[in-house]
């Protein structure tokens, strides 16, 4: 039986990974180690979601110049590529800052991801799979948001689930991000995210105000783990404790390992225990992608299917 396709659609970056050996010496120079890695939020989810062995198409918007490389780039770790070359703009960049704890802080220039279109993104694309899943970045800009929302409309009946991907960006949209996400089957914040759109930083409450808009909420808490909520019912999981070095990435390994487990018919709590061992495995290794070397063992770690609730 052929597995289920998942379109994702959102960005492509160069990440730039700056781990600095101590506190920041203003006006002066810190010893740092600093590393390019191929980045972007939903372009992560999508390298992840071909490591757990889902089919996956992915759309985005690139500079003309990279194009190819990018695409390159994707397939190695299984994914199928769709990127629009912008002759204009160039692929988005972002500077990660890591702290000691792994935490990190981005500066990010959208670029040529502010330009994608819902012509960048075929009906063909939407027909032939079972879900859509969206990055939230691309409801911050005029364009893209534009894209999601007409393909929102393309995908009738289809399931559309979506990463909130910024507390900032969502301070800054305000409750329109809601108004814009209305019908999404799935909303997974972290909690940072979750606390801007409801105005709380309980769990609880957080739950109880998003699960009367959405059908399903996950909330990701890093190493506090994770809890979901659908109507008045709740799952919460512990996170695994591990040595954290890095945190990029570790959202989009988490999101990517729900929705696969979710489409291989695990139940909500086994599809979050096995999300939360992804993001915190992704922790363990510098930048936001699986490592190609890894797929094969990541995509043979699969719990058995459950019944679904």
């Amino acid at each position: 039986m052929t597995a289920p396709r998942i379109l994702v659609i959102g960005d492509v970056m160069t990440d730039v990974v700056v781990r600095p050996e101590g506190a920041l010496a203003r006006g002066s120079d810190r010893r740092a180690s600093i590393r390019f890695e191929p980045g972007g939020s939903a372009a992560n989810q999508a390298a992840w979601l071909a490591a757990f062995g889902v089919p996956v198409d992915f759309v985005a918007r690139v500079g003309a110049a990279d194009a190819e490389a990018e695409a390159a780039r994707l397939r190695a770790c299984g994914v199928t590529p769709h990127l629009a070359s912008d002759p204009d703009r160039p692929t988005g960049r972002l500077v990660a800052l890591i702290d000691p704890s792994g935490e990190r802080s981005f500066f990010t220039d959208r670029a040529a991801n502010e330009a994608l279109t819902a012509a960048d993104i075929p009906d063909a694309l939407i027909e032939n799979v079972a879900l859509i899943h969206l990055s939230g970045y691309s409801f911050f800009a005029p364009s893209p948001r534009a894209a999601v929302l007409d393909v929102m409309r393309r995908a009738g009946g289809k399931p559309v689930s979506v990463d909130p991907a910024s507390s900032e960006f969502l301070r800054e949209a305000g409750r329109n991000f809601l108004d814009w996400t209305r019908g999404v089957a799935l909303l997974m914040p972290n909690a940072d995210e979750a606390e801007v759109l409801t105005g709380s930083a309980d769990p609880e409450t957080q739950c109880a105000r998003l699960a009367a808009l959405y059908p399903l909420v996950v909330v990701k808490r890093g190493a506090d783990g994770c809890i979901a909520a659908k109507g008045a019912r709740r799952w919460a999981v512990a996170a695994p404790g591990v040595s954290a070095i890095d945190s990029t990435g570790a959202g989009d390994a988490f999101a990517a390992a729900f929705l696969a487990a979710r489409l291989e018919g695990a139940g909500i709590e086994a599809a979050l225990e096995r999300a939360v061992a992804a993001g915190a495995k992704a922790t363990t290794e510098i930048g936001g992608r699986p490592r190609t070397r890894d797929r094969a063992s990541i995509a043979e770690d699969k719990p058995a299917p459950s019944t679904p609730s």
